[in-house]
């Protein structure tokens, strides 16, 4: 690799404060705000707005958008033939 063209890569805390919920990885990322780890030493913090643990996705909350029920009362309203192309 050349030298001084990429970034430091170090541990960084990710704070998501709609969870109350911190992880300590690696990352290139950087912050002004630094806080005390568990492990006694300081690092920098990253607030973020959504991690695994308060995305919908992975905390099973997400819905199904149910799109065959849209498209039934879609026909059910305008007729079968509404959406086609007539040429």
């Amino acid at each position: 690799m050349k030298k001084d063209i990429h970034p430091s890569y170090g541990l960084v805390v990710f704070r998501d404060r709609a969870a109350n919920h911190t992880f300590l990885t690696r990352s290139t990322m950087t912050s002004g705000k630094t806080i005390e780890w568990e492990d006694g030493n300081t690092y920098p913090v990253v607030d973020v707005e959504i991690s695994n643990v308060s995305h919908p996705f992975y905390t099973g909350t997400a819905r199904v958008l149910d799109t065959a029920g849209r498209v039934e009362k879609f026909e059910k309203r305008y007729g079968a033939g509404a959406g086609k192309n007539r040429g």
